[in-house]
């Protein structure tokens, strides 16, 4: 896929922690949704990457119903130490979209799980497709990387859509007492390396 823009940005975020990333924008992508790479630190030949699916609520506005918010934070450290990129993914809500995953926190408020929210809703458990993210870093000339994630799926489709995964690193765990019930779904239904402190 053609680059359409790269550009300078300076971060930072809200505990001060600091750094600039070189910002790529792309045209063509399979969804046609406007994905970013921002490229931290210097990349090696097998570059660290995060593919970080957008969250307003946990990303900008500091929800603690999910870990996103504090995974993007470590990641962007963690990358800048070792030369990577974060591919920042519009795909809202694990592809459902905002609207979507606010109908399904008020479903979780009900007591559902994440995923059997999203199921009542008519959606699938994951809607994500990392189609795109494999272009975007195809463009990049990048096709071999470290994996920064705690669910299989990420490497599994990238590998089956020619990018190689050589390994998965795992994130921290974020759990609070407002998001434990979501990370224990993540944990048990869809097998994210989540090691999470025993109840009682």
């Amino acid at each position: 896929m053609p680059v359409r823009t790269t550009v300078t940005v300076p971060l930072r975020f809200p505990d001060g922690y600091a750094t600039s990333a070189e910002v790529t924008t792309f045209d063509g992508l399979a969804d046609g949704r406007e994905h970013l790479a921002l490229k931290v630190g210097t990349p090696g030949p097998t570059p660290l990457v995060r593919l970080h699916s957008e969250c307003l609520t946990g990303d900008v506005f500091g929800s603690e119903r999910c870990d996103c918010g504090p995974q993007l934070r470590e990641a962007v450290e963690r990358i800048a130490g070792v030369g990577g990129y974060l591919l920042y993914l519009r795909q809202e809500g694990r592809g459902i979209g905002l609207y979507a995953k606010l109908d399904a926190y008020a479903l979780q408020d009900q007591g559902l799980d994440t995923y059997a929210a999203n199921r009542a809703l008519g959606h699938a458990d994951d809607e994500r497709d990392y189609t795109s993210a494999a272009q975007m870093l195809s463009s990049l000339g990048v096709s071999e990387i470290d994996l920064l994630t705690n669910n299989p799926d990420k490497p599994a489709q990238l590998r089956r859509l020619g990018i190689g995964v050589r390994r998965v690193l795992p994130t921290g765990v974020y759990a609070t007492a407002a998001n434990v019930r979501y990370l224990e779904a993540k944990a048990s239904l869809t097998r994210h390396t989540l090691t999470l402190p025993m109840a009682g």
